[in-house]
């Protein structure tokens, strides 16, 4: 019964959540570069000023910035390394064409919209430790895209998790942010991962609706703004997921934004997994694993589905991580 549920409920989401929906504006692939799609990209700032935040603050605060005085610069294109210790590249560059940002790590390759107007991004080192080569690449002549700077950088990140604790394109915030505002006041008092976890998850849960219009028109490499998210109190999976991401990674959780696949038809999705040490706990008919990352799927929870629909994982087939 809970398989026809499940199968039930993913035919639903299917039409649903169409793929476009779930865009990332990035892709991965070990061999080449994948088809190159729409401009798009934000600032991680707070929204109303612009101001980027910096690394950490005197509050603990994990920030992310892109620091121009260090940057390697060609021209008008800049790669900022200086920060890849604590998980994340920073990129500018003014264009007449539009660009793609490519990380490299061994077998691993992203491959990013960015913008051309010197609108900064921020990208996660998501591939951990290793050699990385980072390239800006210029549209020439229909998908085609010609390398105009690159920097080979050997990376050390501070510890395995900063990749999933600062601010992205993917996870847009920053200190001011609205949901970081909401995360503290719905854990305030809270010294429990879990606890805070499990305010996030049914804090999302109850405010967000799925935008069945959104998923319908959205087009190819959509970001998401989590305050938008919260004010307009609808969004399709990408919001939700970058959504939870920003609130939990501001309160010291590491968390993922994922897309993959989820079985038995296929539907491309994105959902989060975060990471705990403490003891596992069961909530909203779903179980968080001890000491191990642990799905967190808050589209499929938010409009129906229950734990037994997202089990013990093996539905999903991660692609993606950011």
């Amino acid at each position: 019964m809970a398989i026809r549920k499940a199968r039930l409920l993913c035919m639903t989401l299917a039409i649903l959540l169409a793929s476009t929906a779930c865009s990332s504006g990035a892709e991965k692939t070990n061999t080449q570069v994948p088809q190159i799609r729409s401009e798009s990209a934000v600032e991680v700032a707070d929204s109303a000023s612009g101001v980027q935040m910096s690394d950490t603050t005197s509050s603990g605060f994990l920030g992310s910035q892109f620091n121009q005085e260090k940057a390697v610069a060609k021209g008008t294109a800049y790669i900022d390394v200086s920060s890849v210790a604590n998980g994340y590249v920073a990129v500018s560059a003014v264009a007449d064409k539009r660009l793609k940002f490519q990380v490299i790590c061994g077998n691993a390759t992203y491959n990013y919209d960015m913008s051309n107007t010197g609108k900064p991004s921020i990208f996660p080192l998501q591939s951990g430790d290793g050699q990385y080569k980072f390239r800006i690449m210029k549209n020439v002549q229909d998908k085609k895209y010609a390398e105009i700077h690159s920097v080979v950088c050997d990376v050390k990140l501070s510890d395995p998790f900063q990749p999933f604790l600062r601010p992205s394109d993917y996870a847009n915030y920053s200190q001011n942010s609205r949901c970081v505002a909401k995360a503290a006041e719905i854990t305030k008092g809270m010294t429990n991962d879990l606890a805070k976890i499990k305010a996030v998850y049914e804090y999302v849960c109850k405010t967000v609706k799925y935008d069945r219009q959104k998923a319908a028109t959205v087009k190819s490499g959509y970001l998401p703004t989590p305050d938008e998210t919260m004010a307009t109190g609808k969004g399709i999976c990408f919001d939700y997921a970058s959504l939870a991401a920003s609130m939990l990674r501001s309160q010291g959780i590491p968390t993922k934004v994922i897309f993959g696949y989820v079985s038995p038809d296929g539907l491309y999705h994105a959902w989060n997994m975060f990471y705990t040490k403490e003891s596992g706990w069961v909530t909203v008919s779903y179980s968080i694993n001890p000491s191990n990352w642990t799905r967190m799927d808050l589209t499929f929870s938010a409009n129906g589905a229950d734990g037994k629909f997202i089990g013990d994982g093996g539905n999903y087939k991660d692609v993606y991580m950011y």
